[in-house]
């Protein structure tokens, strides 16, 4: 009897689990295709891309300038003789330690750079991010989504390869954000 009693109960929660399971839905979404077609999100694109590439124009030109040293430092080396070494000598070390200045001098914009560019993509990504999550959170809400999968490309470790059934919400965000434009 007892046993009967304990395989009733177990049978009733697995009903239960079973019940609230199927009432709860599922989204998807592809979060790439709604930056793809935010404005502010291409703006930002720019922006980010003219600041690279302003960094990278002031790094070359110390790289040329360490080029220019160092070819000026090849020639000097072909006229070292005896008579003039020890002058020579001289010049030379004076201006392999201002090669050695201009190395460091490059490595040191470089990682400016990288650190003055990641500060501007999350300055600029960030007001994007909660406007999009706030529509996402909005429309799932109206939609009584349980959970949101997100299946853009390239979102290593939660791109789903197979869903079946779940409503793709992409659509009703990017009106909820406005975005007009659909690019594929």
């Amino acid at each position: 009897m007892r046993k009967l009693i304990n395989l009733i109960a177990v049978t009733g929660l697995i009903s239960t689990a079973n019940i609230v399971n199927a009432q709860q839905k599922l989204g998807h979404i592809n979060s790439e295709e709604i930056l793809m077609n935010l404005p502010e999100a291409k703006e930002a694109q720019v922006t980010l891309q003219t600041l690279g590439k302003q960094k990278q124009a002031y790094i070359d030109g110390i790289i040329k300038e360490y080029q220019t040293k160092a070819a000026a430092i090849q020639a000097k080396e072909k006229t070292l003789s005896e008579t003039n070494r020890e002058s020579l000598t001289k010049e030379l070390e004076k201006a392999y330690g201002e090669i050695q200045e201009l190395g460091k001098r490059i490595e040191d914009t470089r990682n400016k750079a990288s650190q003055d560019i990641a500060a501007k993509q999350s300055e600029l990504l960030q007001p994007i991010q909660a406007k999009v999550a706030a529509a996402i959170s909005s429309v799932s809400k109206d939609k009584s989504l349980a959970y949101v999968f997100n299946i853009a490309n390239g979102q290593s470790g939660s791109d789903l390869v197979f869903w079946e059934g779940g409503e793709d919400i992409t659509p009703i965000v990017k009106t909820k954000l406005g975005i007009t434009t659909i690019k594929k």
